[in-house]
C-alpha cells in the first residue's frame, strides 16, 4: 500500500492547489525579480505567492524583453576550474534573465560570427596565446559597442598580445592570499549601487602595465604596502571594460557580494539597447510550496520544497542554448504528454511514445494506458498542428524504430512489431519478436532502439536485462547493447556496461557509442562481445559486468546544471541519469558540431549535455563540451535529443518535477515499477523542442513514404530518388533511404548503388555519406555474394577510398564473401592511416576464412609498434590471431627473432593472478629485484608516469624479539607489509589526529633473532607513487632505539595499470598467443599467495534497491583477522570502506571532494586519506568478493560505509571492536 506523508489541513489546501497547478488550471505567473539597480521598478497590483509558498524572488515588470546573453571564456585546466565555478553564478543569473554559455578554447569564442550573437563576453581562464584575429575580434566586439567582464586570472592572460592588456586596462604581476575586503572608492557609479563591501578568500593581486586611459576604479585593496587598483571600468570605443582582481576559488564565487557585482557589472557593461531589452523582459516568479516531502537525498539545510509547474512559454525564460541558436516550442500539453521517446519516419513526421503507465504500472504485457502519436506541421509554421494516435493500450513502452509498414516498440516483457498493413497510419497487425525482456525495474528495460547502417536494429537495456528465447535458445543477459534483424532474429548481445543504460548513438562512420546512467555518460564498443568467445589469455581487466571491447570514454564527472541545485540520488553533480548519446550528424549546424558532438540528456540536472568526441588512437575520449541547452527551473526534464530532418536538434522534455526512480526516499514505498510512489509526479505535461541555429534556412527535405492512404502508394519515392537521398546532408534521410532500398529488395538499385559507391569526393570532415551508404545497402540487398560481380569488384575498389568510413563498411562487408580476406590484405587496410578503420579491418580478418596470406600479414601487423602499442589495435590483432591461430602459431615458431614464451613480461605470465613475494630467495632478488633509494617517488627513480603494483624487500636485524615498531611516513596509495612472510596489520586511526601517519607493531611471534625480511606490496592509483616522506620518518624502533629504513632497498614491478597497451615490444603478441593455446600456460603463472586462515568470518551484502547495507552493526574482537564476504545483488555498484573511529563525516566529505580529481573512478571512489583503515575495490552488480583485514587493536566503535558517489550518507554502518566479539 502506498504510505502518504501525514499532512495537516494546512498543507491538504495547499495540496489541493498543487494538483489545480498539475491538470493545467493554474500556473505560477507571479511577476517578480530581485532588486537590480538596472531593473525598473516591479509592477503595481502583481498577484502575490499562494498560501505557503515562499515569497516570489523579486518583480519582473510585464513588458516584453529579451535575456542578456554572455559567452564566458573559460578552460578545461584544474586551476581556475571555469567548467566548476561558472555554474556558481550561472545559476542565480539564469533566473533573472542572464545567461551564461562555456566555451573551453579562444578558437571557439572569438570569432566575428560567434560574438555578434552575444552582449558580452566574460574571461576567467589561464590562456597564453592568441591570434592577431582573436585579438582583431575581442577588439572590434568591444569597440563596436559590446561589453568586456574580465575576472581575476583574465588579467594574467594573453600577455604577449599587443592590445589585450590595455583593452583590460592592467596586468597581474603578483600575489599573496588572505582574508580581505575592498575599500569602495567610487561608490556612486552604477555597479556600486547598492553594493557594501565584502570579505572574502582571496588571492592578493597585484599589477603592472596600468592603462589609466578612461579608467575608473571603482574599488581598491589596503593592506600596509599601500592602494592597490583591484576593480574598476574602462571605455574603448563603443564598449565597455569591467575587471575585478576577485574570483580564485569558490569561497569567492559563492560569496553573495561577489555574485552582485559581477551581476552590476554584466548588465553595465552590454549596450544601452541590449540593457533596455532586458529591463523590459518578464520572467516568471520561481514559487515554492510548502508541505511536500520533498526527498532531501543530500540532505541539504534547508531541505528542498516542492516548486510549482510553468506553461511552456514561461519555462522557455528559463531554459538557455546558445546565442547562436534559438529555441522553438514544436509541441506541448494536452496534445502530448510524458514524451520518452522519439522517432521520424521516411515522411519527416515525428512518433512519440506517450508513457502514460510509466513507472509504477507493470503490466506484464497486457493492454496499457501507453500510446503512439505521429505528430505533424501541416501549415510549415513549425508548430505541431495534426496528432494521430498509431497505436495505444500499450504498456511500458520505452522505445521505437522504424521498419517496414511500421515500427518495432520496446514494450517489456515484449518486443513487438506494430504494422500498419492499409496505410490508415493505425497500427491494426501486432508481432511478438521477442518475450522475456525485464520489467523488474521500469526504468532498467530495453531502450534507445535504432536502425543500424549494417542493417540491423541496435537498442540497450537497463539491468532488468533479458531472459528468454532468441535464435531458438535460452539466453539471458543484463545491461548492455544489443542487436538484431528488424524480424527479430539474428539477435545479439553486442557488449555489457557498467551500469543501467539509455543511450546509444552512431557516428556518420559507424562508431557505436552509448551512455549508462551512473558516471558513464559516454562509452565506446571498441570490438563486440562475439570476437572474444572462445578466445583464451586475455584477463577480464574491465569490470565483470562491461565486455572486453568496452571503453568508457567520458573525460568528465560534472554536469553543469544552472538551476540553484538539483535532486540527485547519487553520482551528485554528475551523470546519473544520463540518456541518449546521438551525434550530431547532419550539416545546419556550425561544422564544430559535425560527426563530433553527442547529446547527452540528464533530466534530473535539467540538461543536454555535449560530448565532445576525439579519436584517441583506435578508441575515443569524450571530452566535456559543456550544455547545448539547461533549465534554470526543476521542471525542465530532456530524456531524448538528436538531429532531426530538418538539421535542428529536437528535444524530448518529459516536465516533471520528479524524474528520480530508486531507492524509496523515507517516507515513502516501493510501486511494481520499482519506482517509488508520490504525487508528485506529474502525468500531464510534456514538450518537444527543437534547437535551430539562428539565420540558417529551412531546408528541403525529401518524403520517401507515401502519406496515409495514397493510391497504391503512388506518391513513395521512386528508386532513383531513394538513391540520390543515400547522398543526402543528413544521415536520418540516408538511413531511411537504405532501409526502403533494403526492404523493397529490388535489384534494379544495384547499377545506381555501384555508381554512387564509386563517387570519391568527401566533404569537409572525411565522409561520403552516399558511397557508405550504398555499400551497405548494397549488403542489404544481396548484391554482394560474389566478388567478381560488378558490385563485388566496386566493394573491393571501396577498400582504397579515399572516405574512411567508406573503407571501413567495405572491409565488413567483402570479410566473409570468398577471397574478401585477401582483397582486405592486398588493400594494406592493415596499414590504413586512419586507425579505426584499420580496427575494422582486422576484425574483419577475424572473420574471414583462414588463409596462409592473412596469417602472414597478421603477423607482420603484430610487430608493428602503431599495432601493438595500441590498446585497441592490440586487442583485435590478437582476437584476428586467435582466430587464425594454426597458421600464425607456424609463423610464430618458424621466426628465429621471436620472442619466448619466458620472455614475457611478467602481467602477462600472471594474468589475474597475484604473486608471492613476501619472503624472495637470494636467487629470484639476483635475477629479478632491482635495486631503488628509498624514500622518494617511483616516477623519479626510474618508473616514469608509472601506476600500478610495486614490491619492496629489505632485512633488518635485531638481537632478540621484543616489541619493534616500524615507521614509513607517506606511502602512496596502500601498501600491505609483512615481516618474514607474516602480516603486520595498521593500525587504528586516532580520532583527535586523523592525519598522523601511521606506525606499525610487528606481532611478536613474527620476529627471530637475526635477520629480518621487511616486504610491502604499494599499489598507486594517481600521482606519486611509493615512499613519499622524509629518511627520519623511515626507521625500525625497538627499546627507544631507531635503525633507519631509509636508503636501497630491493624492488620489482608487478603490474602497470595505467598502461595504454597489453605490449611493449614486437614479438610480445605472439608469444602471448603461444603462452595461452599450450598446457604448460599454468606452468608458467606465478602462483597467488595463500589466503591466511581468518579469525571470524562475516557475510555482509546490499539492500537491492535500498541504497542499504543487509547489516549495520558489525562486532569483532581487537586485533582479529577478519574475512569479509561481500555480496552485491543490487543493480547499482558499491564498495566498502572502514574508517577510523568517528570518522564518517569526514570519510563522506572527502569522498565528495574527490569527485572533484577527475579520477575517482580509477580509486575506486576510496578517498586517499588516512582515516581509511581498509576498502575494497569497487564491488559490481552481482558480483561476490571475499576479503580480509586486521580489526582494530583499539576498542570503540568504526563505522564503514559506501563511498560510491552519493551513497556514504544513507549507506554506512557501525563495526564495533570489543572484547569476546562476535558478528
Amino acid at each position: 500500500m502506498h504510505r502518504q506523508p501525514s499532512r495537516s489541513p494546512l498543507t491538504l489546501a495547499v495540496a489541493a492547489l498543487a494538483l489545480l497547478a498539475s491538470v493545467g488550471f493554474w500556473s505560477a505567473e507571479v511577476s517578480g525579480f530581485r532588486h537590480s539597480a538596472f531593473r525598473h521598478s516591479a509592477m503595481q497590483g502583481a498577484p502575490g505567492p499562494a498560501k505557503g509558498a515562499t515569497q516570489p524572488e523579486g518583480r519582473r515588470p510585464n513588458a516584453e524583453g529579451r535575456a542578456l546573453r554572455v559567452l564566458f571564456l573559460g578552460h578545461t585546466s584544474p586551476h581556475h576550474p571555469s567548467m566548476a565555478l561558472m555554474p556558481i553564478l550561472a545559476a542565480p543569473l539564469a533566473r533573472k534573465g542572464i545567461q551564461l554559455t562555456h566555451v573551453a578554447t579562444p578558437e571557439e569564442a572569438l570569432r566575428p560570427e560567434v560574438l555578434a550573437h552575444y552582449d558580452a563576453l566574460m574571461i576567467y581562464a589561464n590562456h597564453k596565446t592568441l591570434t592577431e584575429a582573436q585579438e582583431q575580434a575581442l577588439v572590434s566586439f568591444v569597440e563596436g559597442g559590446k561589453g568586456l567582464i574580465a575576472l581575476h586570472c583574465a588579467s594574467a592572460m594573453f600577455t604577449e598580445a599587443a592590445r589585450y592588456i590595455p583593452l583590460v586596462g592592467g596586468e597581474f604581476s603578483t600575489h599573496g592570499t588572505g582574508d580581505f575586503s575592498a575599500e569602495i572608492v567610487t561608490p556612486d557609479h552604477p555597479i556600486m549601487r547598492g553594493l557594501a563591501p565584502f570579505t572574502t578568500w582571496d588571492e592578493t593581486y597585484v599589477h603592472k602595465r596600468h592603462n589609466p586611459v578612461d579608467r575608473t576604479v571603482l574599488m581598491e585593496r589596503v593592506d600596509d604596502k599601500g592602494r592597490e587598483p583591484y576593480t574598476w571600468v574602462r571605455t574603448q570605443g563603443k564598449g565597455r571594460v569591467f575587471y575585478t582582481a576577485f574570483g580564485h576559488d569558490e569561497r569567492t564565487w559563492r560569496n553573495p557580494g561577489f555574485q552582485q557585482l559581477v551581476e552590476q557589472a554584466t548588465v553595465w557593461a552590454v549596450s544601452d539597447s541590449s540593457r533596455q531589452a532586458w529591463q523590459q523582459l518578464k520572467v516568471p516568479a520561481v514559487t515554492y510550496l510548502d508541505g511536500f516531502n520533498v526527498p532531501n537525498y543530500e540532505r541539504r539545510d534547508p531541505a528542498p520544497k516542492y516548486q510549482m509547474p510553468f506553461s511552456p512559454a514561461d519555462s522557455m525564460k528559463f531554459i538557455q542554448v546558445p546565442a547562436e541558436f534559438d529555441l522553438q516550442l514544436f509541441a506541448q500539453e494536452p496534445d502530448i504528454i510524458k514524451p520518452i521517446a522519439f522517432s521520424f519516419d521516411a515522411r519527416g513526421r515525428l512518433w512519440v511514445i506517450e508513457a502514460i503507465d510509466y513507472p509504477n504500472l507493470v503490466l506484464n504485457g497486457e493492454p496499457g494506458a501507453d500510446r503512439i502519436k505521429i505528430l505533424e506541421d501541416t501549415n510549415a509554421d513549425g508548430r505541431a498542428d495534426k496528432f494521430t494516435v498509431f497505436a495505444d493500450r500499450l504498456n511500458l513502452a520505452t522505445s521505437l524504430v522504424h521498419v517496414k509498414g511500421g515500427v518495432v516498440v520496446a514494450a517489456a516483457p515484449h518486443m513487438l512489431l506494430l504494422e500498419d498493413t492499409n496505410g490508415d497510419d493505425k497500427a491494426d497487425k501486432r508481432t511478438v519478436l521477442s518475450t522475456g525482456w525485464g520489467i523488474s525495474d521500469s526504468h532498467a528495460g530495453p531502450s534507445s532502439l535504432l536502425y543500424g547502417p549494417d542493417n540491423y536494429i541496435w537498442g540497450t537495456v537497463g539491468y532488468a536485462g533479458f531472459k528468454g528465447e532468441m535464435n531458438g535458445r535460452p539466453m539471458q543477459f543484463s545491461q548492455g547493447v544489443f542487436r538484431f534483424k528488424p524480424d527479430g532474429s539474428a539477435f545479439e548481445f553486442v557488449t555489457g556496461s557498467t551500469n543501467n543504460t539509455w543511450g546509444l548513438g552512431f557516428s556518420e562512420t559507424f562508431d557505436v557509442f552509448g551512455s549508462t546512467a551512473n558516471n558513464d555518460p559516454s562509452f565506446y564498443v571498441a570490438i563486440p562481445n562475439r570476437y572474444f568467445e572462445g578466445v583464451e589469455g586475455f584477463s577480464t581487466g574491465a569490470r565483470p559486468a562491461s565486455g572486453l571491447g568496452y571503453q568508457s570514454a567520458a573525460q568528465f564527472y560534472a554536469a553543469h546544471f544552472i538551476t540553484p541545485y538539483i535532486r540527485q540520488v547519487d553520482v551528485h553533480g554528475g551523470y546519473t541519469a544520463a540518456a541518449g548519446h546521438q551525434l550530431y550528424t547532419a550539416r545546419r549546424f556550425p561544422k564544430a558540431y559535425w560527426n563530433r558532438i553527442a547529446f547527452i540528456t540528464e533530466p534530473t540536472a535539467h540538461l543536454v549535455g555535449q560530448g565532445i568526441m576525439e579519436k584517441d588512437g583506435a578508441g575515443f575520449v569524450t571530452r566535456d563540451g559543456y550544455n547545448l541547452l539547461a533549465g534554470a527551473e526543476e521542471w525542465v526534464s530532456p530524456v531524448q535529443a538528436q538531429a532531426g530532418p530538418d538539421g535542428a536538434v529536437w528535444v524530448a522534455d518529459w516536465y516533471n518535477f520528479i524524474n528520480q526512480h530508486n531507492p524509496t526516499p523515507p517516507g515513502y514505498s516501493n510501486g511494481p515499477g520499482n519506482a517509488y510512489e508520490t504525487s508528485m509526479r506529474d502525468r500531464h505535461r510534456g514538450r518537444i523542442y527543437r534547437v535551430v541555429p539562428k539565420g540558417t534556412p529551412e531546408p528541403r527535405t525529401p518524403a520517401l513514404s507515401a502519406p496515409a492512404r495514397s493510391p497504391a502508394r503512388s506518391a513513395a519515392a521512386t528508386t532513383s530518388e531513394l538513391v540520390a537521398t543515400l547522398s543526402s546532408d543528413n544521415m536520418l534521410w540516408r538511413l531511411h533511404a537504405q532501409r526502403l532500398l533494403v526492404e523493397r529488395g529490388g535489384q534494379d538499385a544495384v547499377p545506381a548503388l555501384v555508381a554512387l559507391t564509386r563517387n570519391t569526393s568527401v566533404d569537409e570532415v572525411g565522409v561520403n555519406g552516399g558511397a557508405q551508404h550504398a555499400v551497405w545497402t548494397l549488403d542489404g540487398l544481396g548484391a554482394v555474394q560474389d566478388l567478381t560481380s560488378d558490385a563485388g569488384r566496386t566493394l573491393v575498389a571501396a577498400l582504397k577510398h579515399p572516405a574512411a568510413g567508406v573503407r571501413k563498411a567495405a572491409a565488413t562487408v567483402v570479410a566473409t564473401r570468398p577471397g574478401g580476406g585477401q582483397a582486405i590484405v592486398d588493400a594494406a587496410l592493415l596499414r590504413d592511416s586512419d586507425l579505426h578503420t584499420r580496427l575494422a579491418a582486422i576484425l574483419a580478418l577475424a572473420d574471414a576464412a583462414p588463409s596462409d596470406a592473412i596469417a602472414k600479414a597478421l603477423y607482420a601487423a603484430s610487430l608493428e609498434p602503431a599495432n601493438y602499442g595500441d590498446r585497441w589495435l592490440s586487442r583485435a590483432l590478437y582476437v584476428a590471431a586467435h582466430r587464425h591461430r594454426e597458421r600464425f602459431l607456424t609463423l610464430y615458431r618458424a621466426d628465429p627473432a621471436a620472442v619466448p614464451v619466458t620472455a614475457l613480461p611478467l602481467p602477462l605470465r600472471l594474468g589475474s593472478n597475484r604473486p608471492d613475494w613476501r619472503l624472495p630467495d637470494a636467487a629470484a632478488i639476483t635475477a629479478a629485484w632491482k635495486d631503488m633509494e628509498v624514500p622518494g617517488n617511483w616516477e623519479a627513480k626510474g618508473l616514469p608516469n608509472f601506476d600500478g603494483v610495486v614490491w619492496f624487500t629489505r632485512t633488518f636485524d635485531v638481537s632478540s624479539p621484543a616489541p619493534t615498531k616500524l615507521s614509513f611516513g607517506r606511502i602512496n596509495q596502500a601498501a600491505e607489509i609483512w615481516v618474514n612472510g607474516q602480516s603486520v596489520p595498521a593500525p587504528p586511526r586516532d580520532p583527535a589526529a586523523p592525519n598522523a601517519l601511521p606506525v606499525f607493531t610487528v606481532p611478536d611471534e613474527a620476529l627471530r633473532a637475526g635477520s629480518n625480511t621487511l616486504t610491502l606490496r604499494i599499489q598507486n592509483y594517481r600521482g606519486d607513487g611509493g615512499f613519499l616522506s622524509p629518511p627520519d620518518l623511515l626507521y625500525v624502533e625497538r627499546g627507544g632505539t631507531r635503525q633507519s629504513l631509509g636508503g636501497t632497498w630491493k624492488s620489482r614491478v608487478e603490474r602497470q595499470t595505467n598502461a595504454a597497451t597489453l605490449y611493449a615490444k614486437p614479438g610480445e603478441l605472439a608469444a602471448h598467443l603461444a603462452l595461452a593455446t599450450t598446457t604448460a600456460t599454468s606452468a608458467s603463472n606465478t602462483p597467488s599467495a595463500p589466503a591466511a586462515r581468518p579469525d571470524i568470518t562475516i557475510a555482509l551484502s546490499v539492500v537491492p534497491g535500498q541504497m542499504k547495507f543487509d547489516r549495520a552493526d558489525l562486532t569483532v574482537a581487537p586485533g582479529q583477522l577478519v574475512q569479509l564476504v561481500f555480496t552485491n545483488p543490487d543493480v547499482m555498484q558499491h564498495n566498502f570502506i572502514l574508517g577510523a573511529i568517528g570518522s564518517l563525516v569526514q570519510l563522506g566529505a572527502a569522498a565528495d571532494q574527490m569527485l572533484t580529481t577527475g579520477d575517482a573512478l580509477a580509486q575506486s571512489y576510496v578517498p586517499q586519506t588516512p582515516l581509511v583503515l581498509f576498502s575494497t575495490s569497487i564491488v559490481d552488480p552481482g558480483q561476490t568478493i571475499t576479503v580480509q583485514f586486521r580489526a582494530p587493536s583499539q576498542a570503540g566503535a568504526y563505522p564503514y560505509a559506501c563511498t560510491f558517489p552519493g551513497h556514504w550518507r544513507i549507506m554506512n554502518g557501525t563495526l564495533t571492536v570489543k572484547a569476546n566479539g562476535s558478528p
